[in-house]
């Protein structure tokens, strides 16, 4: 069985940063593309980045396109996010997620129904 772990999460202020971490148990990695979702309260989950099993193509959703960055270490079996400028629309709980991926795969794996594992969610927290 595959876990996912989020850490990183926390209160910040408007225009702050802050660095998510998920990691991932398995010797299988590096055949996962990982996304990121969010849910902010009381709405559906939505898209936030992905990225494939090599790491060299990324997608995100266009809130948080040029302010959030994807990026993993297969080495150390972990995927984060980087996100800047946040703003108060960026509070949410942040889940990390993972798919068997083919090898010269391009789907960009959007939908919540792609991915067959999932974190227990990290809470970010953005104020004015």
């Amino acid at each position: 069985q595959v876990q996912l772990v989020e850490s990183g999460g926390g209160l910040v202020q408007a225009g702050g940063s802050l660095r998510l971490s998920c990691a991932v148990s398995g010797r299988t990695f590096s055949s996962y593309a990982m996304g990121w979702f969010r849910q902010p309260p009381g709405k559906e989950r939505e898209f936030v980045a992905t990225i494939n099993r090599s790491g060299g193509n990324t997608y995100y959703a266009d809130s948080v396109k040029g302010r959030f960055t994807i990026s993993r270490d297969n080495a150390k079996n972990t995927v984060y996010l980087q996100m800047n400028s946040l703003k108060p629309e960026d509070t949410a709980v942040y889940y990390c997620a993972a798919v068997n991926a083919p090898v010269y795969g391009r789907y960009l794996y959007q939908r919540s129904d792609d991915y067959d594992y999932w974190g227990q969610g990290t809470q970010v927290a953005v104020s004015s």
